[in-house]
């Protein structure tokens, strides 16, 4: 089964994980390519890269500010990865219920005996 371009898919995307530290960086608020190279520890043609596959995927915009080009994150482009991990929150909510509920029925069950 062929993958999908990492150009085009969001998961694809953010499977990188200096992409994601980059998403992480940007919940802080803009940066500049220069300062996220320097956070991470990157050269600026390698963080540039990143970003630009991000900005494609739609996880990050661009706006300039002056001579510089600082990058923001685009939560919206997260949706899809947002509601399809949903679906584990569910599961794991609804397995913890069941353990509260064990936990409780075998503390009474304890304190009857």
């Amino acid at each position: 089964m062929a993958r999908a371009a990492t150009t085009s898919d969001v998961f694809n995307a953010i499977a990188e994980p200096q992409r994601r530290e980059i998403l992480v960086l940007l919940r802080a608020g803009e940066r500049s390519v220069t300062e996220l190279a320097e956070e991470l520890g990157m050269t600026q043609p390698g963080a540039s890269k990143h970003l630009r596959v991000l900005r494609e995927v739609g996880l990050v915009r661009d706006r300039r500010a002056g001579k510089r080009r600082l990058y923001g994150l685009d939560a919206d482009g997260l949706r899809a990865v947002h509601e399809w991990t949903g679906g584990f929150e569910r599961f794991w909510n609804e397995s913890f219920d069941r353990l509260d509920a064990y936990v409780r029925d075998l503390k009474q069950t304890r304190e009857t005996e």
